[in-house]
């Protein structure tokens, strides 16, 4: 049974940081791609970012560029979404999520096309 573990939410400062984890059970992450996407109150799930498993290729939605980014981590079957200068607009449920490959910059945050997802961890950024 495949299942995905979100991880390292919590409520951080404007301007602060913090790293989400992925832990994967049941699924060989080496093979499959990850995507973080996140859903505040109100709004629709939008994607965040997706690594490749091969080439290690991030894509990253405009609102995060230069601030979050995505990385597999040594620990086997975990991955990190590591996030700074974080601000109220990041506040959201974070959820991660697998799928073969990211397949590109058009087609990386469509939910339809991951069918692996964690429950989510919550991240407020409040002063």
């Amino acid at each position: 049974q495949v299942q995905l573990v979100e991880s390292g939410g919590g409520l951080v400062q404007p301007g602060g940081s913090l790293r989400l984890s992925c832990t994967a059970t049941g699924l060989p992450v080496e093979l499959y791609a990850i995507g973080w996407f996140r859903q505040a109150p109100g709004k629709e799930r939008e994607g965040v970012s997706c690594i490749n498993p091969r080439d290690g290729a991030t894509y990253y939605a405009d609102s995060v560029k230069g601030r979050f980014t995505a990385s597999r981590g040594d620990a086997e079957n975990t991955n990190y979404l590591q996030m700074n200068s974080l601000n109220s607009e990041d506040t959201a449920i974070y959820y991660c999520a697998a799928r073969p490959d990211c397949s590109g910059t058009m087609y990386w945050a469509l939910r339809r096309e991951y069918p692996y997802w964690g429950r989510g961890t919550q991240v407020s950024v409040s002063s």
